[in-house]
């Protein structure tokens, strides 16, 4: 990081770093691993240089297990059979990637402070780093996360998905306790990553069985995204200008009818729609963007798992700990 880039970042660990004793505080891992946000941030970096998608990675990874019964590193589970129904299963989760770049990070951590840092509080402090690293705001993350010991397949379906309509979209979010302003912040990160064709290649000629293409896709980009979408798995950038940037492209790509997803364009397309005063202003204004996204990262961050769920500091993100390991709430 350079000096100029470093210097909130140093402020804010340094925030990070006074003592407390609170659940999901700030400071929650202040005296039992001090060096936490400094080995996050080299770990994600050494990404960022071979994978300028390791960013987005990592935060849709953090809102796809917040959306899951909570912030609980569920989302990071793999199969067991008959015990462990892994959330990757989910097809909101197909072709989620990231997974990688937690192990590293996880075996950082561990070497610098063994058994207290949980899955569910890297995928927090990840997101927040890597939203940084791209150019974006930086933030003091709560921690003091536990990790789950069971994963939710079922409840994958609470993911919103990339046809949505904007009630869908409202739905699910106001079910996980966040409000509009919310939804179009959080949808915000969709201004750097990339998405497969099949995702929205139905909007390109017979939308919703229209017999004619989505009339809220500009056209002069829809025939520039078919060009792109040599197959369904070929993978397009959110944002065509600015791609691995964390900035508010994404809100004037929408007013522009650029929107890759139709679940993106439905926050500005969507007639009498409360979001699309919230899409302007934030088109307008880079600093309310980045404003409201911290706030909504935090309220996000903040979902709790459902009471009674069994959990740990797991040692491997990928698996939970062997029974007579497991430290229970």
């Amino acid at each position: 990081m350079a000096p100029t880039k470093l210097a909130p970042f140093l402020v804010v660990a340094a925030l990070m770093l006074r003592a407390s004793h609170a659940h999901l505080s700030p400071f929650f891992h202040a005296k039992t691993c001090p060096q936490l946000p400094f080995v996050v941030a080299n770990v994600v970096a050494q990404a960022l240089q071979t994978d300028d998608r390791a960013a987005a990675k990592l935060i849709r990874l953090h809102f796809h297990d917040c959306f899951v019964n909570g912030c609980d590193g569920s989302v990071l589970l793999e199969d067991v059979p008959g015990v462990i129904d892994s959330e990757l299963n989910g097809p909101p989760n197909g072709g989620i990637q990231g997974l990688d770049i937690v192990d590293n990070i996880k075996s950082a951590v561990e070497s610098a402070c063994p058994g207290v840092v949980s899955c569910a509080d890297i995928l927090a402090i990840s997101s927040q780093i890597s939203v940084f690293l791209s150019g974006g705001p930086i933030w003091v993350v709560p921690l003091g996360r536990k990790d789950s010991r069971i994963a939710n397949r079922t409840g994958t379906s609470n993911l919103p998905g990339p046809s949505e309509t904007l009630v869908g979209l409202k739905r699910k979010f106001a079910a996980q306790g966040l409000d509009s302003t919310d939804l179009v912040a959080l949808s915000g990160a969709h201004t750097f990553g990339r998405a497969r064709c099949f995702f929205f290649t139905g909007r390109f000629d017979n939308f919703n069985n229209t017999g004619i293409p989505d009339p809220t896709l500009n056209p002069v980009y829809r025939e520039q995204l078919r060009r792109l979408c040599t197959t369904q798995q070929t993978r397009v950038n959110f944002d065509p200008i600015t791609p691995t940037k964390f900035d508010k492209a994404y809100y004037t790509n929408l007013i522009n009818l650029k929107g890759l997803l139709q679940s993106d364009q439905e926050l500005f397309s969507t007639p009498k729609a409360d979001t699309k005063a919230i899409v302007k202003n934030f088109a307008a204004n880079e600093v309310a963007f980045f404003t409201q996204f911290v706030k909504s990262m935090i309220k996000m961050g903040n979902l709790k798992p459902p009471p009674g769920i069994r959990s740990e500091i797991r040692q491997n993100c990928r698996r939970v700990n062997p029974v007579k390991a497991y430290d229970i709430m």
